[in-house]
């Protein structure tokens, strides 16, 4: 069986995918998807974009993403380390991450996704992180009994094999590395465990 149409799945990652592809420029030319998993999101941001990398430090994973990829035109699958492998500076014009950036030094990995967007260019991380305080535990709480509801309504599901880590940073700490290193960026703390960071780069 031709391995291009592979069983749809939901997880709190994938419920983020509506809003990352919202975000696309118009005629995008290049994107990049950094921890691309088993390149989903990768495959839908064919409909986006011209041409799309997607990274993943997992061999398995980058596997099954090219596997996947079969069929679909645009697409290059790369294995390696996001922060040390060869990428084109200001090479994309759309870049995205989903909880991928709490496997890697967050601050380097902010400024190299700034290095590599285009003036005018988008960024979006979809991320993880902990929680530090009451206000962040009162948030979290709160949103349980929804979230476990929606996880069991949707069948939430994942890929084999996908690395998973826990967060080092707070949700705080988040906030304000982004604002420091991409000023004006949109922080979003959202229902289903996630943050998200949109921002958009000067064209001067």
């Amino acid at each position: 069986m031709h391995r291009t149409d592979a069983k749809p799945y939901w997880n709190t990652n994938v419920a983020r995918h509506q809003d990352i592809l919202r975000a696309v420029p118009e005629e995008c030319g290049k994107a990049l998807d950094i921890g691309c998993g088993d390149g989903l999101l990768a495959r839908k941001l064919t409909a986006r974009a011209t041409h799309v990398t997607c990274v993943d430090s997992s061999p398995e994973m980058i596997a099954r993403a090219r596997e996947l990829a079969t069929g679909h035109s645009g697409i290059a699958c790369v294995e390696g380390d996001f922060l040390s492998i060869d990428l084109p500076a200001r090479g994309y014009d759309f870049v995205c991450s989903v909880a991928t950036i709490h496997h890697m030094d967050f601050e380097a990995a902010l400024v190299r996704m700034r290095e590599l967007l285009r003036p005018g260019g988008t960024l979006v991380v979809v991320g993880l992180a902990r929680e530090a305080g009451p206000a962040e535990w009162a948030a979290t709480i709160a949103a349980a009994p929804l979230v476990r509801i929606t996880k069991a309504l949707r069948r939430a599901d994942s890929p084999q094999g996908m690395p998973v880590a826990d967060p080092y940073m707070s949700y705080g700490q988040v906030h304000a590395t982004a604002r420091r290193l991409l000023p004006g960026v949109r922080y979003r703390r959202h229902l289903l465990r996630r943050y998200s960071l949109t921002w958009h780069k000067p064209r001067s």
